[in-house]
């Protein structure tokens, strides 16, 4: 028997179509890599916050393996191709509420093959940057 096909796509529609029911504008969170096409002057800390509402986003469509849709950027449109693999979160720009998901990872043919394969860190010792620790103040 194949393996199952990954629930994700599904919970990224119903999610949309929930936000959509119910008056609230759908965003989703996406982690950039090489295979997203976005605008990149919009990427910040290498993710994206795209609004893939009705009113923003034409031509959607919400596939197993890539969202697609034309976006209006400073009133230029723009065609976006996402892998689904790269969507961090889904929710309403309202009130935030949705579903986040663990990031994905493809392996690379070379790692695969067990090559360039790095040996996992050693929990006990972390590593040592030579700088005080410092914490980051999220409001």
């Amino acid at each position: 028997m194949s393996e199952a096909t990954s629930t994700k796509p599904y919970l990224l529609r119903a999610v949309y179509e929930w936000c959509v029911d119910n008056g609230y504008t759908p965003q989703i969170s996406v982690v950039v890599d090489p295979r997203t096409r976005v605008p990149m002057e919009y990427v910040r800390n290498g993710e994206i916050v795209l609004n893939i509402g009705p009113v923003a986003a034409s031509r959607l469509h919400m596939g197993n393996e890539l969202i697609e849709c034309s976006v209006r950027f400073s009133g230029v449109a723009r065609e976006l191709v996402i892998p689904v693999a790269t969507v961090a979160a889904i929710f309403a720009r309202e009130n935030g509420h949705g579903m986040s998901f663990e990031p994905e990872k493809k392996e690379t043919a070379k790692e695969a093959s067990g090559k360039e394969r790095a040996a996992p860190p050693d929990p006990k010792d972390p590593p040592k940057t030579g700088r005080k620790p410092t914490l980051k103040r999220i409001k």
